[in-house]
């Protein structure tokens, strides 16, 4: 008996242990799914990225892209003017970042130029007295000819009378007589050397040999053999090669890059691996209405004659100028609406804020910054056009004015084919908000500036709106890798 009382025993021992044990694990399974059982996040709607103006009441495929719909969950909805994408979707759109700093933007000046004659060594060799041209030294033009080199040789009949007339007072004697004959011979243009020889031989010289005063090529021939003259008239127009002319165009951005006085290179293949120097000249007050360019002379250096006009030149400045510092962001950051300048600061826990800024001059990819962001600021360098989208202009983004009614913004993808100063030619996937199948048509660009930064061959993303004059017309245009081939 004692025996199996002590079975017994263990037994109920066992099974008391087994309950209690079973009882204490179900209290703490009870606790942990208590303590594990966090609120539901409260969704609003669902949406595709790509297409942000359409929600939907309930997940599912969207029906505009092969791809899932989007939750917009009520705690995602800020009242700074922001959006808030999460990690995951941070990731799937690519987005990535870039800090404002400050750094001195090194300006790549180049441009393209003609060379001209340099119109201040221009000289025009004018008959001396009515006469006829006897004889051409000289009979085409762009004749090159030395300093001194004779021209032509004219005769000059009404010469005569008064060097005839001098030559009588001179045997006279009379001192105060000659000095006034031969102050009426000056009085006729005759060139010193005539009045010389009058002297020296005693006879008429009615014959003047016309002289090259400077070395240099025969730019203008004004007369032919035999030709009747009249006095001053213009014989011969002769320009010097020894400095030479370029005016150059440039964009208003650089204004302050050039100044008068700047040392320039220039460079040519007609002379590969010479190069030739020279200096701003002048700033010219008119500025190019075609291009919207201001212009600029140069005076070049060119003591061996190499330059001729006509020539085609690369030009660039031959040191960078020395600028300060300015506060700069990737051009690739920036959002123009035509209107103003804005980019999307990224903020702690996945926030993006709009901000509206003063931009600068832009150069080698970075654009100044001259109001609305600080340093070590993060701007959205990639993907902006996505968060851009998602927040729909409308609700997130600053409005103009918030009277006025919202213009419908369509969104697509496309390929692009052709780019032009006012339009972009794209081959685009259907566009289901319009009903429009997939074909290749032309989208009207507000300025040029719309197309920057994007190529022919580009895989782009898109918006438009539908205007009545101008049909399709772009609002935003942005490479996206990846989309399209």
């Amino acid at each position: 008996m004692n025996t199996i009382t002590r079975i017994s025993l263990l037994a109920l021992t066992i099974a008391a242990s087994l309950g209690a044990g079973y009882y204490v694990g179900k209290q703490s399974d009870s606790t942990t799914t208590t303590q594990s059982v966090q609120p539901e996040r409260k969704v609003l709607y669902w949406y595709d990225p790509m297409t942000p103006g359409q929600r939907f009441d309930k997940p599912g495929k969207s029906p505009f892209m092969d791809m899932d719909l989007v939750p917009r969950y009520a705690d995602e909805t800020t009242e700074d003017g922001g959006v808030t994408v999460s990690a995951r979707q941070q990731q799937n759109l690519g987005i990535k970042t870039a800090l404002v700093e400050k750094k001195v933007l090194e300006y790549q000046f180049d441009a393209f130029a003609t060379v001209s004659t340099d119109e201040r060594s221009v000289q025009i060799i004018p008959a001396s007295a009515n006469g006829i041209v006897e004889k051409l030294f000289v009979n085409a033009p762009q004749q090159f000819v030395k300093a001194g080199e004779p021209l032509a040789q004219l005769w000059i009949p009404e010469w005569t009378a008064a060097q005839q007339e001098y030559l009588a007072v001179r045997r006279l004697g009379d001192s105060a007589l000659s000095a006034a004959a031969r102050e009426r011979l000056q009085l006729q243009f005759m060139p010193a050397e005539i009045i010389r020889q009058v002297e020296k031989t005693g006879k008429p010289q009615t014959r003047v040999t016309v002289r090259a005063k400077q070395a240099g090529y025969i730019n203008k021939l004004d007369t032919r053999e035999g030709a009747q003259v009249a006095a001053t008239a213009p014989l011969f127009e002769i320009a010097s090669l020894e400095s030479v002319w370029i005016v150059i165009d440039y964009p208003q951005t650089q204004a302050q890059v050039l100044q008068v006085g700047s040392e320039i290179q220039a460079a040519s293949d007609s002379w590969p691996g010479e190069v030739f120097h020279g200096r701003v000249s002048e700033l010219l007050p008119n500025m190019e209405t075609t291009t919207r360019t201001l212009k600029a002379r140069i005076v070049l250096d060119n003591p061996q004659m190499k330059l001729k006009p006509g020539m085609y030149l690369n030009v660039k400045l031959a040191k960078q100028p020395n600028l300060p510092p300015v506060l700069a962001i990737p051009e690739e950051a920036m959002i123009e609406t035509g209107s103003n300048s804005r980019v999307l600061v990224a903020q702690d826990n996945g926030h993006f804020n709009p901000v509206n800024v003063v931009v600068g001059t832009a150069q080698n990819g970075w654009v100044e910054i001259k109001q609305g962001l600080k340093e070590g600021d993060k701007v959205v360098t990639s993907g902006q056009f996505l968060i851009d989208s998602e927040a729909s202009l409308r609700s997130a983004l600053p409005q103009e004015n918030a009277a006025i009614t919202a213009t419908p913004e369509y969104q697509g993808e496309a390929v692009v084919k052709e780019i032009t100063d006012d339009a972009v030619t794209l081959s685009h996937k259907p566009i289901a908000a319009l009903k429009w199948g997939a074909m290749t048509m032309d989208f009207a660009l507000k300025s040029a500036a719309d197309a920057q930064g994007v190529k022919v061959g580009d895989s782009v993303m898109f918006s438009f709106t539908m205007d009545d004059e101008h049909g399709a017309v772009i609002t935003h245009l942005m490479p996206m890798a990846g989309v399209m081939k």
